[in-house]
């Protein structure tokens, strides 16, 4: 008898569902104010409302790296 192996047609797709709409609302608004109020502004709202450090450095600095929905 032959071995063989099945695998799937497509990788499996993966959606991760926010469960912190608040933070996501305050990060919409700071990277909007971006070009208007500038980068360190953006920056000094989102830590002035809680917003991670680490959160707010990946949203603002590296826009390619938000995560969408």
């Amino acid at each position: 008898m032959e071995d063989v192996q099945t695998r799937p047609t497509a990788p499996a797709q993966v959606r991760v569902v926010r469960t912190d709409l608040r933070t996501r609302d305050l990060v919409n608004q700071a990277v909007a104010s971006v070009p208007t109020l500038g980068l360190q502004r953006a920056a000094e709202f989102l830590a002035a409302m809680n917003v991670p450090a680490e959160i707010a450095v990946r949203t603002l600095v590296y826009p390619n790296r938000r995560r969408r929905g």
